[in-house]
């Protein structure tokens, strides 16, 4: 059974930092692509970054230059590091791993992200 476990999300003024952390448990983690989702209040989940098994990036426009992600294989961990942060950027915070072999994906419990003004 495979665990995206999500961390890192708090309460953040605007223009700060955080990084989120997506630790993920099984022996999927090498054969998958990694991302991470957000979803606002009264909004539908929207892509905010994804990653690669080759390491290759993909980001949302409105991220684009401010929020970098990347993985580390050897801890099974995939990471969101959010600068110049916006009060729009105020959302809960998804993992999501997409196994290559069957195409299925999972998802984390989400983490709260909140930027004050």
């Amino acid at each position: 059974q495979v665990q995206l476990v999500e961390s890192g999300g708090g309460l953040v003024q605007a223009g700060g930092s955080l990084r989120l952390s997506c630790a993920a448990s099984g022996s999927i983690f090498r054969r998958s692509a990694m991302g991470w989702y957000r979803q606002a209040p009264g909004k539908q989940r929207e892509l905010v970054a994804t990653i690669t098994t080759g390491g290759n990036t993909n980001y949302a426009d409105f991220v684009k230059g401010r929020f970098t992600i990347s993985r580390d294989n050897d801890k099974n961990t995939v990471y969101l590091q959010m600068n110049s942060l916006k009060p729009e950027d105020t959302a809960v915070y998804y993992c999501n791993a997409v196994f290559f072999v069957t195409s299925y994906a999972y998802w984390g419990q989400g983490t709260q992200v909140t930027v004050s003004s």
